[in-house]
């Protein structure tokens, strides 16, 4: 699958305007399609999980430290809104998350999670941004392209434990072993700053990860580009427990502030336009492997 180039934002998203959430209406249709009798992680509040991992502009901390802010977040903030419940935010791992969703200790997740076939065997979605991974190395890096399973062999790359950029680098190890190359090593950081540290220093060759963050940092400090795109287009997803029927009730939500322009307005201040959907969509196909 061929995918577009990165999707740099035209502008840097304003860290102090965007303290300030971006709210929307109650929209009654949204919370008709709330399941009776659904019991919610917290009375009164729609309990979302959102990455910890400073991330932006998917998340980060806000001026105080400790307010997460960020695409994420806000689009949390319209679905709380939408639905009229309060939001509550939990920063947790990559690795919390699933756990988290079947237990029912969070309604929702946004952690950058991308709509797969295996996924949608245990969990709902509502489509709210589409995605491509990037490969991202440090500026003085020999490394010009990243385009296929050659193009990693014999190199350092930090992905995520579980993600999909994960498979896709052990499916083009795979790959290299078959044809006798060296296979990649993945490296597994979840510390932003430890991330960034190895990739600066040459610990590590390359940062496999989500495109939208890579280009935000590449923009941000110079010091890292991106040097190519995974070969999967991703559709990101609000993600909730299989079958308990609120993913319609959070794509309604969706819907409703996408026709009311505040999901624009998130996403055009976090300079994520281009990736905006035009519609929410619930179980689209997802990536196979």
């Amino acid at each position: 699958m061929t995918v577009a180039a990165p999707l740099f934002a035209q502008t840097q998203p304003d860290l102090n305007a965007n303290q300030t959430p971006v709210n929307t209406a109650v929209s009654a249709s949204a919370v008709a399609l709330i399941p009776k009798g659904f019991r919610f992680a917290h009375p009164g509040e729609l309990t979302v999980a959102i990455s910890a991992m400073n991330s932006p502009p998917l998340s980060l901390l806000g001026n105080d430290n400790k307010s997460r802010i960020g695409s994420d977040p806000d689009i949390a903030r319209l679905l709380a809104d939408g639905l009229g419940l309060k939001l509550r935010l939990v920063p947790v791992s990559w690795e919390e998350w699933p756990l988290g969703i079947s237990s029912g200790r969070y309604d929702a997740a946004l952690v950058n999670i991308a709509v797969t076939e295996d996924r949608k065997k245990k969990y709902d979605f509502a489509t709210y941004r589409t995605d491509s991974l990037a490969f991202s190395v440090r500026q003085n890096s020999p490394i010009r392209q990243i385009r296929d399973a050659r193009d990693v062999s014999g190199l350092k790359v930090v992905v995520g434990s579980g993600t999909n950029q994960e498979r896709i680098l052990l499916g083009w190890n795979q790959q290299n072993k078959r044809q006798h190359l060296p296979e990649a090593t993945p490296v597994y950081l979840t510390d932003d700053a430890a991330v960034n540290l190895a990739l600066l220093s040459g610990r590590v060759d390359v940062l496999f990860g989500p495109q939208s963050a890579a280009s935000y940092k590449a923009a941000l400090t110079g010091k890292t580009r991106v040097v190519g795109l995974g070969p999967k287009l991703a559709q990101v997803a609000v993600t909730t427990k299989k079958g308990n029927g609120l993913v319609y009730a959070l794509q309604a939500a969706l819907n409703s502030s996408i026709k009311n322009g505040t999901y624009q307005q998130v996403m055009t201040r976090w300079g994520e336009q281009k990736e905006a959907v035009t519609a929410s969509k619930v179980n689209p196909p997802g990536i196979t492997y």
